[in-house]
């Protein structure tokens, strides 16, 4: 592919494909984001997710999803790199770092979600945001892995 081609994906999303998959996923994101999280914070957990996952599709659009909800470059810049930066409240920071595990959890031995970055989360959050922010952080890896399945280029919308 030269430089100047328009990367293409190997197929349709098979979310696309097959239409009672996308009614079931949409039926999921209402109830996530009537879970009582801040479109933010949810917006920041799909972003992490797709960047430890390189899907680029996904990390564009969470970008634009973050600045859509008001999301500033500065933090979006920073989110790779959460730890570290100044500009993460409590509250994200524990989600943050339940996506982190939750993503990586081929990475350790044990539990996939150590007690510590659980009980963090719990400290911060009650039963339906938690449910909201597993539910983001399971549909992201599950958009994720489909599109790096099919090679969806960056910058795609739906």
């Amino acid at each position: 592919m030269s430089a100047t081609s328009t990367p293409t994906a190997r197929m349709k999303n098979p979310a696309k494909v097959l239409p009672d998959a996308m009614k079931g996923i949409q039926n999921i994101y209402k109830a996530m984001h009537q879970g009582g999280v801040s479109p933010q914070t949810l917006e920041l957990v799909h972003l992490r997710a797709s960047q430890i996952n390189s899907c680029g599709a996904c990390v564009s659009a969470g970008v634009a999803g973050a600045k859509k909800h008001g999301e500033s470059d500065e933090r979006l810049h920073a989110v790779a790199a959460w730890r570290e930066a100044p500009f993460f409240t409590p509250e994200e920071r524990a989600a943050l770092a339940l996506t982190e595990a939750a993503t990586r959890i081929a990475d350790r031995s044990g539990k996939a979600v150590p007690d510590e970055i659980w009980d963090q989360a719990a400290d911060h959050f009650d039963e339906e945001q938690l449910s909201a922010i597993i539910l983001m952080i399971g549909l992201t890896n599950f958009f994720n892995r489909i599109n790096t399945i099919i090679e969806e280029p960056a910058g795609t919308t739906w």
